[in-house]
């Protein structure tokens, strides 16, 4: 599998987003606490908007777009509330160390 060095653990505080570029796709990385990492699609599908930039609820398991309020499934990229209609890429994540890794396949 083609898993691609972003950054390391300390980069990302818990309950936290940032923004990394991998192979020049755009993708939010979150810090859900625990060594539990997830990467989706750093533009949002309504508003063209980094959620990087958004809000993470760790209980919920969602990021926020901060333009309009949509929030995203962070497990499968999914939009839980509206107005975003249309779902934002998943990636798989694994922590090697303090490394982490997303796998870029398509």
């Amino acid at each position: 599998m083609p898993f691609v060095e972003v950054a390391s653990t300390a980069d990302v505080p818990e309950g936290e987003a940032r923004k990394v570029t991998p192979k020049g796709v755009e993708v939010a990385l979150v810090n859900l606490g625990g060594g539990e990492y997830r990467a989706v699609g750093d533009i949002c599908s309504h508003a063209h908007y980094f959620l990087s930039e958004g809000e993470v609820d760790v209980e919920d398991r969602t990021i926020e777009c901060p333009k309009h309020g949509s929030t995203f499934d962070l497990d499968t990229g999914a939009p839980k509330t509206l107005p975003a209609t249309t779902p934002v890429p998943a990636f798989p994540v694994k922590v090697d160390g303090d490394t982490i890794l997303i796998d870029m396949e398509d």
